[in-house]
C-alpha cells in the first residue's frame, strides 16, 4: 500500500491523475494581460486586488517573464473562477 500511495502522489504531483482519478491540467502559457482584461482593471488596480507587484505583472505581460508556481495556478484559477476566487478573497 505504501508504494501504491507513492506512485498515486508522483502521478498527482506530474499532472498524470489526481485524486478520484481526476486530471490536473496547468497550461504552459498564460495570456496575463487577457486575465487582467477581463476584469477591466489597470495594472495597479489587478497587481492590488489579487496581491501582485505591479512590477512582476508588467513583465509577464511584456513577456520578459513567465508567471510561475503558485502565481500561475493562482492566475488559471483566477481566470476559470473569479467569483470563487473573490469570495474566498472577501473580508
Amino acid at each position: 500500500r505504501l508504494i501504491e500511495s507513492a506512485e498515486q502522489a508522483l502521478a498527482f504531483v506530474e499532472g498524470r491523475e489526481g485524486p478520484q482519478g481526476y486530471r490536473i491540467h496547468i497550461p504552459e502559457s498564460i495570456d496575463v494581460r487577457h486575465i487582467r482584461e477581463q476584469f477591466h482593471m489597470s495594472q495597479a488596480q489587478f497587481a492590488e486586488e489579487f496581491g501582485f507587484s505591479v512590477r512582476t505583472l508588467q513583465e509577464w505581460e511584456q513577456g520578459r517573464s513567465i508567471p510561475r508556481g503558485v502565481s500561475k495556478h493562482f492566475l488559471v484559477v483566477l481566470q476559470k473562477e473569479p467569483d470563487a476566487v473573490r469570495r474566498a478573497l472577501t473580508v
